[in-house]
């Protein structure tokens, strides 16, 4: 059974188009039709059906998919680590991280390594704050940079930093020329929110009930840039994080001002976290460490 053969199985079953997939593996349409009909031989089973233009996994096809994303994760991981050996300056770092995290915190741990590491490789996720633990969990990430303290036993996490917290109103808003805040002065407000599932939405339900009501959700969002510019537009208040791009936001005439919380702690836990039971590569755990060592210094 041909490796190739089972990734374009594996991209056709997760929805990429049999001919999308072909050009991935560079054969034409018709040899990986042939190719998967003959896989269905070997397996004795069909494992698509066709609803419309589209191909759908059968009961089969869905119980073969499982054994198949094993198979094919092993093996890649096996490579890896021979890769590792070899060279283990070489080798790939594996690391999802918060949606929020990728505009300052990450690009500053991966040119920092780098530095040290030219030949590193990275492969990079973004997720929320479940999904984060389920990538350590399915293996598809050996390390995860999360604001939270995964509640799970097979985790270890470490703190990397705190990163404060800030109200975000509209320039024009009633707080707008106070520097400081309580949260609880804003209970009334509408708020905008990322969705539930990710941390800083979590974070912010949590403070709000510690100051004593239930934020009013004004919009669910996927991306703090989407609550910033909501906030602009004068549509509600938010928590935005304290990182860099915040502090240039606002130095700059953007149209928001950021205001000190003072009656609950505005601040989140940054760390890193990785499976417990599983044995980092080489070059994840060089990087684990200088992420330990470097990341609560101050930006140069």
């Amino acid at each position: 059974m041909d490796l190739q053969v089972l990734r374009s199985f594996q991209a056709v079953a997760e929805g990429t188009t049999v001919t999308d997939a072909a050009a991935d593996a560079r054969i034409t349409q018709p040899a990986l039709s042939r190719a998967l009909n003959r896989l269905e031989e070997e397996v004795g089973a069909e494992l698509f059906q066709r609803v419309g233009r589209v191909l759908r996994l059968t009961p089969a096809g869905r119980i073969f998919k499982e054994h198949v994303d094993a198979v094919l994760d092993s093996y890649d991981r096996g490579r890896r680590a021979v890769a590792e050996v070899v060279d283990p300056d070489a080798g790939v770092v594996s690391l999802a991280f918060l949606h929020t995290l990728g505009t300052w915190l990450v690009p500053r741990l991966v040119t920092d390594f780098r530095r040290k590491h030219p030949k590193a490789r990275f492969e990079l996720h973004q997720d929320g704050e479940i999904g984060l633990s389920r990538h350590l969990l399915d293996a598809t990430a050996d390390l995860i940079i999360t604001s939270s303290e995964p509640d799970d036993p097979l985790i270890t996490w470490r703190r990397l930093l705190v990163e404060p917290l800030w109200l975000a109103v509209p320039t024009r808003h009633r707080l707008g020329r106070r520097r400081r805040v309580r949260l609880a002065e804003v209970a009334e407000e509408r708020f905008i929110l990322l969705k539930p599932g990710y941390g800083l939405r979590s974070i912010t339900e949590a403070l709000c009930h510690e100051a004593g009501f239930t934020p009013l959700v004004g919009f669910e969002g996927e991306e703090v840039e989407t609550l910033r510019g909501l906030v602009a537009a004068g549509l509600g208040v938010s928590l935005i994080p304290s990182s860099p791009d915040t502090a240039a936001t606002a130095a700059s005439d953007f149209p928001i001002r950021y205001l000190e919380i003072t009656d609950v702690r505005g601040a989140r836990d940054i760390g890193i976290a990785w499976l417990s039971s599983r044995g980092l590569p080489p070059v994840a755990r060089r990087f684990l460490d200088r992420a330990l060592e470097s990341a609560a210094a101050p930006a140069p």
